[in-house]
């Protein structure tokens, strides 16, 4: 395994960091959406 100088797991251009935060941004939503489930604030 070799290390490259941006200290990066990928140099792909700019994909990495939008695809990351886009999978965080849906992974809170359902957070916050089972959330409301378990509070009764939806049924």
């Amino acid at each position: 395994m070799t290390k490259n100088k941006t200290g990066g797991t990928t140099t792909t251009g700019n994909f990495p960091y939008p695809f990351r935060t886009g999978w965080a941004l849906l992974l809170l939503a359902i957070n916050f959406l089972v959330a409301a489930y378990y509070f009764n604030i939806i049924q």
